[in-house]
């Protein structure tokens, strides 16, 4: 009777393991990489939109108690779309910043004199100001809270006006780089891009004049034709 013997694979090198580990290694960093994207330009805007949808329904519920919550008003810009109605929430930290456009609580409120500051991301979270940069001077900017609506027109271009994000003067009470420590004398509005994914330094600045003011307790005037 003969017997066939197998002969035995050599084992692998210490080399070649440490090869293999390596590539699987990278291959599963790629595709972290690849869902970590995935997530911030898609997963994000989707889960905002909804935390939006929700915040403007419960706007209509708190405005109808005489409530006035964490959101305190509702953003319109025609410029953006017919449709374009966005909930701004107070504060500028990333959690406000994913549920709407947010508001420097240290700056004046909607229709006060002085610099009513607020800021939206161009892309992830909802992107609220993807278009920011189709902003024109002349521009009506509206804005509704529970008691009022205040309709602002833009000074500049959503692209005039560009600095670091490490500037301070597009969130002082006069917005004027000229201006600082200056009282202000008007109501006005600023808009500011938010740093985005990749942390860009720049930020886009917009500024409107308070032009026109409705008390939504007050039956409006009838236009005509």
């Amino acid at each position: 009777m003969t017997t066939t013997l197998t002969p035995k694979r050599p084992p692998k090198s210490v080399g070649r393991r440490l090869t293999t580990g390596l590539g699987v290694t990278l291959i599963l960093a790629g595709l972290g990489l690849l869902a970590y994207f995935a997530w911030q330009y898609f997963g994000t805007n989707v889960v905002s939109k909804h935390k939006q949808a929700e915040i403007k329904q419960s706007l209509a519920v708190d405005w109808g108690k005489g409530i006035e919550g964490d959101a305190i008003g509702l953003l319109r810009v025609k410029r953006f779309g017919d449709k374009y109605e966005v909930p701004i929430v107070k504060g500028f930290d990333d959690k406000a910043l994913a549920r709407g456009v947010g508001w420097d609580t240290k700056s004046a409120k909607p229709g006060q004199i002085g610099n009513f500051a607020i800021a939206g991301h161009r892309v992830t979270h909802g992107e609220p100001f993807s278009k920011f940069p189709k902003l024109k001077r002349g521009d009506k900017v509206e804005v509704e809270t529970r008691t009022h609506i205040y309709t602002y027109r833009l000074r500049n271009s959503g692209t005039s006006i560009t600095v670091d994000f490490t500037v301070s003067w597009p969130l002082w009470r006069v917005p004027d780089p000229d201006a600082r420590n200056q009282q202000p004398d008007r109501a006005v509005i600023t808009m500011l891009t938010c740093s985005e994914l990749f942390h860009t330094r720049n930020r886009n600045v917009v500024i409107g004049d308070l032009i026109d003011t409705i008390d939504k307790s007050k039956p409006r005037p009838v236009k005509s034709d």
